[in-house]
């Protein structure tokens, strides 16, 4: 059974960083693009940063410059560092992955880490 498990989550002053993780696991073929999506309360969750297998990043204008994401492929892990972090970054965040398993392709939601961010 195919898995997204992540962790790193905390509470942080403003300012501080933090450095999210998710790790896929099971039998899996292939994994394309991973992601992290956020939801704050009250809100839709959204696309924070996402990356291809091949490692090109796209980035949500609010983030952009404070968030940088990248990936291992051998280690089947994506990750997000977070800089310069606001009171407004406070969410669960959630990893996202279109990966292959042996049934089928599709998309796989990890159960969320709570970030954090207040004096």
């Amino acid at each position: 059974q195919v898995q997204l498990v992540e962790s790193g989550g905390d509470l942080v002053q403003p300012g501080g960083s933090l450095r999210l993780s998710c790790k896929a696991s099971g039998i899996i073929i292939t994994i394309y693009a991973m992601g992290w999506y956020r939801q704050a309360p009250g809100k839709e969750r959204e696309l924070v940063a996402s990356i291809t297998r091949g490692g090109t990043p796209n980035v949500a204008d609010s983030v952009k410059g404070r968030f940088t994401i990248s990936r291992d492929n051998a280690k089947k892990t994506v990750y997000l560092q977070m800089n310069s972090l606001k009171p407004e970054d406070t969410a669960v965040y959630y990893c996202n992955a279109d990966l292959q398993e042996i049934r089928r392709r599709g998309d796989y939601w990890g159960q969320g880490t709570q970030v954090t961010v207040s004096s």
